[in-house]
């Protein structure tokens, strides 16, 4: 068998590559507990669904994905199962979430399939364990994917939200997503620390729920509590935000029948002091570990926000005035910022290496 000669070796791998970049429909997935999104390369974001799948009870057939299987929660027949396969970051059926992967990788496609499988990295919660990201890596491959790259969410959202990570200094990243919270301080393109907390939007819209049923016994879903907090929800109650109020409509436990009652923006942010309590929490552990070195650097370049969590009104005032005033910024998009930045390391893959899990 004769080889090539080293330059002839070099351009086939070249041309191979090229070929792969041509034929292959590479991805970046923000897998989040709360949304879905997918970066295509060369395209950028080209996704932005609800991580919802709806299948049919006996077959798990897959009838819809994101928004209209999420219009489908809490009103379906019983042959129709509407749920969300992810819980607090991590994958609670390995079936559903595959055939949601696969439901999306078509719709992004077109329902075309390329000729060579995509190459996918996927933002993980960094509290993730080793048996749940396994769980994560091969609903990817089930779904279509030729290789799998894992990273950290928080490390994805620093990239996307446009902090200079590659700097040898110090960048905390605050990253309040559907299932959880990511606070990490990153330097070099490497986290120095992090930690994850399992509170985020979820449980924002579950201690409404829960203050709701407790003060009005009315029954009211999780969707019905997200509206409530997005409408008159916030952090920090300012004087003239105590007079709003919203109506809200759910089930008497006592009589059993409808019911609608009037709840001030006051009540939701009782409702929402210990969620958010949780989140300021890991935010100053974050800032006690951090080194002294890289603790300097924050007192001028202060903290970035991520993530939907973030955009909960007076909660960067609030985090700022709870560590001692360190200027606190929510990034452009955040809604965007994992997917963004998953989607930047995919372009430049080589130069962002030292950023994906091993």
């Amino acid at each position: 068998m004769k080889f090539l000669p080293a330059f002839k070796l070099d351009f086939w791998n070249t041309k191979r590559k090229g070929w792969f970049s041509i034929f292959s429909n590479d991805m970046a997935i923000d897998l989040g507990t709360a949304n879905t999104l997918v970066y295509l390369r060369n395209r950028g974001i080209v996704l932005n669904e609800p991580t919802v799948v709806a299948v049919r009870a006996h077959t798990k057939e897959v009838l819809a994905a994101g928004k209209a299987a999420k219009d489908m929660l809490g009103k379906t027949p019983e042959r129709i199962i509407a749920v969300r396969p992810l819980r607090e970051g991590v994958i609670a059926d390995f079936e559903l979430t595959e055939s949601m992967l696969r439901w999306f990788i078509r719709s992004v496609h077109n329902d075309k399939r390329t000729l060579i499988r995509p190459r996918m990295i996927i933002g993980v919660p960094s509290g993730i364990t080793q048996v749940e990201k396994r769980a994560i890596e091969d609903s990817a491959r089930q779904a279509g994917a030729r290789e799998v790259y894992t990273i950290m969410e928080p490390m994805a959202a620093a990239i996307g939200a446009g902090l200079p990570v590659q700097e040898p200094s110090g960048n905390m990243i605050v990253d309040i997503g559907g299932g959880t919270t990511e606070v990490a301080v990153i330097s070099l393109k490497s986290v120095v620390f992090c930690r994850s907390v399992r509170v985020g939007g979820d449980e924002m819209d579950r201690a409404i729920v829960q203050y709701v049923k407790r003060k009005y016994n009315l029954l009211i879903g999780e969707r019905t509590a997200e509206t409530i907090k997005i409408t008159i929800g916030s952090a920090l109650l300012a004087p003239q935000d105590a007079a709003n109020d919203l109506l809200v409509k759910g089930r008497d436990l006592v009589t059993g029948v409808p019911k609608t009652i009037t709840l001030t923006r006051a009540e939701v942010n009782e409702a929402l002091l210990e969620p958010i309590a949780s989140i300021v929490d890991v935010v100053r552990v974050a800032l006690e570990n951090t080194p002294p070195e890289l603790s300097s650097d924050l007192v001028t370049g202060g903290i970035t926000m991520a993530g939907g969590g973030s955009l909960l009104p007076g909660l960067a005032e609030l985090i700022s005035r709870e560590t001692g005033g360190l200027p606190v910024r929510v990034a452009d998009d955040p809604l965007d910022c994992v997917a963004k930045g998953a989607g930047k390391v995919l372009e430049e893959l080589d130069y962002f290496k030292e950023a994906l899990n091993d």
